[in-house]
């Protein structure tokens, strides 16, 4: 159910303070054919109107009211059952993340009672199935056809929609990479439905089927439940490293269907001229066991050669806040948070990160968190496994010299 803004005729003297009301410039004054009122009454543009209620409450005449309505794209929630997850290839190589979807995609399965199946979309790429199916998957759907040879969002959205009509999945997982984040909004713009964009958790409510689907809103400053109520699939995309990978299980049973497509009827808008391999990024902080980042409490660039020092010691890797990148102190290559990388180090130091939720989302699954700030009050600190107060160029220092002192011993 959803609600649009309706003018009662009846009551409408043409006044015009509506208009001045709206920030959307979405009522406008116009004669009503076949209405007996000589004058011009409200209209509602409803390409333009969110629906904000202002018109609502300046009209004295209460000739403006919500209204009910029924999406025309609600659905038989019923007719829905299963849990998908889209097995992203590049070159026959399943993406990580698949992996960490197939392992959280189990457990709502099994909250539900229903299959967890893995879509694999390529040309020569069902050799990948088994190995879906040891890591969880009960059925794999495999699509294949020298059309799909590269990724190319019209013919790859073409498949899935098809393949979701007839099959009515529940739930349909996605990876947020670069192709999930174009793949995905086209899906759910074609078939009708919502898709939730970065989640970080998932849960069920039992009673409803509902998938409640957990991202970051307000620039990070809350956690905000999303809920699809009347729409199936219910769609997100999850970033990789935010689950744990499934284990694996060699030769687990599983069914592989293979789904017929006729090339012809696929559109394709764009041609695939050739890839290139972006060699720009220099280090994979998302694989890293160590990570030694840092943040605006770094201070200044030359900061950031001191905790290389130390994070070399661990074979580790450097990392960044958000307020870091801005700096211009590292490239976006090592940023860390929401609008950055999602890492599960084993180890991971904080230095001079005060610990918002912006940058927290993305180191969460760190086993263990180690923070260095002078603030002791601020968030990373309270939330740390090992807190250290005081200035980072005092400790680090001290840590590299016992680090050194016993490696030579």
């Amino acid at each position: 159910m959803g609600s649009v803004v309706k003018i009662l005729n009846d009551r409408c003297i043409g006044c015009g303070t509506c208009i001045d009301a709206c920030p959307f410039a979405a009522i406008l004054m116009m004669k009503r054919p076949g209405h007996d009122s000589k004058i011009e009454l409200a209209v509602i543009d409803s390409n333009k109107c969110l629906c904000c209620g202002a018109c609502v409450q300046a009209c004295e005449s209460n000739a403006i009211e919500f209204v009910k309505s029924v999406s025309r794209d609600a659905v038989d929630r019923n007719l829905y059952n299963g849990v998908w997850v889209y097995a992203e290839q590049r070159h026959s190589e399943i993406a990580d993340v698949v992996y960490e979807l197939l392992n959280d995609g189990k457990r709502l399965a099994n909250k539900l009672n229903t299959t967890l199946s893995a879509v694999l979309i390529g040309s020569g790429i069902k050799s990948n199935a088994q190995g879906l199916i040891d890591s969880g998957a009960d059925k794999v759907y495999v699509c294949q056809d020298p059309v799909f040879d590269n990724f190319q969002d019209d013919p790859y959205t073409d498949v899935f929609v098809q393949l979701i009509e007839k099959e009515k999945p529940e739930i349909v997982l996605i990876g947020a990479t670069n192709i999930g984040r174009s793949f995905a909004p086209r899906i759910a713009a074609k078939i009708g439905t919502g898709l939730t964009a970065d989640c970080t958790s998932f849960e069920i409510d039992l009673q409803t089927r509902n998938l409640q689907q957990t991202r970051p809103a307000f620039g990070g400053n809350i956690m905000a439940t999303v809920l699809t109520p009347s729409h199936r699939p219910q769609m997100a995309t999850v970033r990789h490293k935010v689950f744990k990978a499934a284990k694996v299980e060699k030769n687990r049973k599983g069914e592989i269907v293979d789904f017929k497509v006729d090339a012809k009827t696929l559109v394709n808008r764009t041609k695939f001229l050739g890839f290139v391999k972006d060699l720009g990024a220099i280090v994979n902080i998302t694989d890293a066991n160590v990570i030694v980042a840092g943040g605006r409490g770094v201070g200044k660039g030359e900061g950031f050669k001191l905790l290389e020092e130390l994070a070399n010691l661990f074979n580790g890797v450097v990392g960044a806040s958000k307020a870091a990148v801005d700096a211009g102190w590292m490239s976006y290559a090592h940023q860390i948070g929401q609008t950055g990388k999602t890492v599960t180090p084993r180890i991971y130091i904080a230095c001079g990160i005060s610990g918002q939720i912006q940058h927290t989302v993305g180191i969460n699954s760190s086993n263990i968190i180690i923070a260095i700030n002078k603030d002791a009050t601020c968030p990373m600190m309270q939330t740390a496994t090992y807190a250290l107060e005081g200035d980072l160029y005092e400790i680090i220092p001290n840590i590299i010299k016992e680090i050194k002192s016993i490696k030579d011993n």
